[in-house]
This record gives structure tokens, sequence and C-alpha cells, in this order.
């Protein structure tokens, strides 16, 4: 059995060492523990200091492609390295590493193949109150469209089995976090989750600027990600909003036509709702289509699933590996 932990890393050369120091070294039941980190375009001396403290494996990106891709590309390398679990945590060193077992263990064990690391935000102390607040209500929305019970949706702290890490193919720009936990409730992916501790904060998050960045981001990414794995629902939601809104707009020149005969009143009544049946009409015709497209996105992740496996038949070599120097201080 064969772990390997995947770090994405974008100028962590500060970091990176404590994150390591923290990781284990030995597993029940693992024969095998390996690390991977990936560079993604650092402009800092993150590789030399990954090579100096005797990582395992290193993936570097030619430049920046942001926390998702470098996420997929880890999967991608994990896989071809030959990895049975695959656990992922952030450069930073806000997860403790040795709750790698606890994230392993249900894997180990057979009950599910994915978990989840909770992080008991409420109890985090350099969490503001509205940032708890907002991570409770974004992890919820997650859990009712996702149809999953993950209590922190956007902790990054995971583990995938190689099967689960087979189907996954996350092509969000912007996180990994929420369309992987989507993508996993849509396939009826075994998921869990297990409490995990954090360590003091190192650095302000890079991921946005303040709280409003957050929120709009965070919620723009959910709905782009829900409207790709269920688009008749989003649309025709859409849909009957202004088309109820449509009618409430005609009732005016209606009211007036019945009762009194007039039909040369309240004509802005009657446009206004003339456009809003338009666009009703125009969102449930893309509800169909995007429908039509979710099917054949299904199949092209069934394809790219497929590849993948041709890949590890043929021992495809990762890319864009970097060879570690082979003398190696090991921490």
């Amino acid at each position: 059995m064969k772990v390997i932990i995947q770090i994405p890393c974008l100028n962590e050369e500060e970091n990176l060492p404590a994150t390591l120091a923290d990781l284990p070294t030995s597993i029940e039941g693992v024969d095998e523990i390996e690390v991977l980190v990936i560079d993604d375009g650092s402009t800092d001396r993150t590789v030399e200091v990954a090579q100096e403290c005797g990582v395992d494996h290193i993936i570097r990106l030619p430049r920046n492609k942001g926390l998702a891709t470098g996420f997929q590309a880890g999967l991608d390398a994990g896989l071809k390295l030959g990895a049975d679990i695959i656990v992922n945590t952030d450069a930073d060193n806000q997860y403790f590493g040795g709750d790698v077992a606890k994230l392993v263990a249900p894997i180990l064990e057979g009950r599910a193949e994915m978990i989840v690391g909770d992080r008991d935000v409420a109890a985090i102390d350099h969490f503001s109150p509205s940032k708890k607040a907002l991570q409770k209500v974004g992890s919820w929305v997650v859990r009712r469209l996702s149809e999953t019970e993950i209590t922190d949706a956007t902790s990054g702290f995971r583990a995938y089995s190689r099967e689960a890490a087979l189907q996954l193919m996350v092509v969000d720009n912007y996180t990994y976090t929420l369309e992987s936990l989507i993508q996993a409730g849509k396939t009826r992916v075994a998921l869990g989750e297990v409490e995990v501790r954090t360590n003091p904060k190192t650095r302000e998050s890079r991921l946005f600027d303040s709280t409003s960045a957050y929120v709009r981001r965070n919620g723009l990414a959910i709905l782009r990600i829900y409207a790709r794995y269920e688009p008749l629902k989003v649309f025709f939601t859409f849909g009957v909003i202004l088309f109820v809104l449509a009618i409430a707009s005609w009732m005016p020149f209606l009211t007036d036509w019945v009762f009194h005969g007039d039909r040369e009143g309240n004509i802005q009544s009657l446009l206004l709702g003339a456009v809003l049946f338009i666009v009703s009409m125009q969102l449930f015709a893309l509800g169909i289509i995007g429908d039509l497209l979710a099917g054949q996105r299904v199949m092209t992740q069934r394809v790219f699933e497929r590849v993948r496996r041709v890949e590890l038949e043929l021992e495809l070599e990762p890319n864009h590996m970097v060879d570690p120097p082979r003398d190696r201080t090991v921490v």
C-alpha cells in the first residue's frame, strides 16, 4: 500500500520546511509514504527548498496556472507514480500533518473512497466571526447542492483512493474543493470526513483579498459548478421566476382590458411582461441545451478516465517532473 502526499506550492520557500517536517514517516497499514511537491510557477526558491528537504518527487509547472490546476497535476502525477491513496495538503502548514493517518484510515478499511478533513472552523482562533459564519453558510449550500454530508466544504486536507482519483476531473480555474465535492456527490463516490487539527496561522490567504471578494468568488464558483452538473434545474428555476414576473407584469394591463375594456393603458407593464416572457423562454431553452451538454460532459469524463487508465498501463512518466538531487538532506 503506497500513500503519496501531494503539496501544491506557490512561493512557499519559508513555510515548506515546516510543512514537510510535520508529515508522518510511517502509518499503520501503509508500506510506503512519498511526498510530491507541485510547484505552480514559483518565483522564489520553492523547488530548491523542496529538493534540500528531500521530497521524493517534484512537478514544476512552467508558469502560475492556479491552485485547481496544480491540484489536478498532482493527482495525475500521483497516479502515474503508483499511489494507492493520494493525500492533499496545503504548503502553508495550515493542517496538522500528523492527522494524515486519520485521513487514510477509512480508505484503508474500505469504508470510503474520499475523505475530507473537518477543521472545526468555529474553534479556529484566527478566523474572524464573519469568516466562520461564511464558511458555515457556504458549506451548508455545498451540502445541499452536492447531496453530501461534508461539514467543512472548503477544507483542502483530503484523501482519495486510487479509484476516486481516477474519476476526478477538476476544470474550475479558481478552486478544486467545491467542484470535487459536487462532482463526488453527483457520481456517488463514497464520501466521509474525519476531524483534523490545524496549526497556528503562518500567512494571509492568497485566494482572496477581502471578505467581499471571498463571498463573490465562492458564490460565483458554486453557481457555475452547479450549473455545469445540473443545468436543467438552474436554468428552469430562473426561467420559472421570470415567467411568474412576466405574468405579474401583465396583470395591470389584463385587469383594465377585462374589467374596463381599456386596451390603451399600462402599455409599459405589457412591454415589460413581454420582455420577461421572452427571456424566460430563452432560459428554458438554455436549460434543455445545457442538459444535453451535461450528458456530453459525462461521456467526456468517462473517456478521460479511460485515457488515464491507458496511460497507467503504459507506465508513462508524469509531465513536468524535476529530478531530485542525489545528495539530499532528508527531513
